[in-house]
């Protein structure tokens, strides 16, 4: 178990050391939508099937996807202190949404729930799809 801060806390500083590759890596995310957008568009692509350079390829790509209840702050007397049975008090209430994080950002906002397939596991339904203004 590691102390984290809470996600604004802890996401503000990562955005300030990293405010110029993060930059970067959006706008080349930006730019192959839409080499890949354009490339659909084209009947001499669309021909080729499944081939390596098919948009498809980079749906394939795994991420890492967490789901946060919440987090807390403490002292490392206090995380020493844990023991089998201890109970951490999170951030959040019962009931208030929790946070998808992909790839170490935040993405989406839901609420837990009981699958309807198999009522002894729990998901995640979508509330709030968290947009980033795009940087001109």
């Amino acid at each position: 178990m590691t102390t984290t801060k809470n996600a604004a806390e802890a996401e503000a500083p990562v955005e300030a050391e990293a405010g110029a590759p993060e930059e970067q890596l959006n706008r080349a995310i930006e730019e192959l939508r839409g080499v890949l957008q354009e490339e659909e568009k084209r009947p001499d692509i669309g021909a080729r099937g499944n081939s390596a350079s098919s948009p498809n390829v980079i749906m394939n790509i795994p991420v890492d996807v967490q789901i946060v209840l919440g987090s807390t702050e403490m002292s490392v007397s206090d995380l020493m202190a844990l023991q089998k049975g201890s109970t951490v008090a999170l951030d959040r209430r019962i009931g208030e949404p929790v946070d998808v994080v992909v790839n170490g950002r935040r993405i989406a906002r839901g609420e837990i729930t009981v699958l309807e397939s198999d009522p002894s596991r729990f998901g995640i339904r979508l509330t709030e799809i968290i947009t980033t203004a795009k940087s001109a």
